[in-house]
C-alpha cells in the first residue's frame, strides 16, 4: 500500500492516507472574512457570491481526485464469525 499506513489490526478502524488531507481544502471557504468583499465583480455579482459559486465545482474536483487516488485501496476486512447476521437471528434456531 503505497502512501498509506494502516492503523489498527483491520478491525474496522480508520485508515490513514495522505490524499485524504486534500479533503480539507474545501473548508477554506468557511473563512468568510477572507472573501467578504464586493470587488472584483463578475457579471454584476459581488466577489463574495461568485467565489462561492466557483468553489462548488472546485470542491467536486478535489473529491473526485481523492476518490480516484484512493479507490484501489482495500478497506479493512472483518472476518465472518459467530457474530454475523445469521448467527444473531433468534428465529434461525427455531
Amino acid at each position: 500500500m503505497s502512501g498509506s499506513a494502516d492503523r489498527g489490526n483491520g478491525s474496522g478502524e480508520l485508515r490513514w492516507n495522505a490524499w485524504n488531507l486534500l479533503l480539507l481544502v474545501p473548508f477554506l471557504i468557511l473563512g468568510t472574512p477572507w472573501i467578504n468583499v464586493a470587488e472584483p465583480r463578475l457579471l454584476g455579482m459581488p466577489f463574495f457570491y461568485w467565489v462561492q459559486l466557483a468553489w462548488v465545482p472546485f470542491s467536486v474536483a478535489i473529491v473526485a481526485v481523492v476518490h480516484v487516488r484512493t479507490r484501489g485501496e482495500r478497506g479493512p476486512s472483518v472476518p465472518a464469525g459467530p457474530d454475523d447476521v445469521d448467527a444473531l437471528d433468534t428465529g434461525a434456531t427455531r
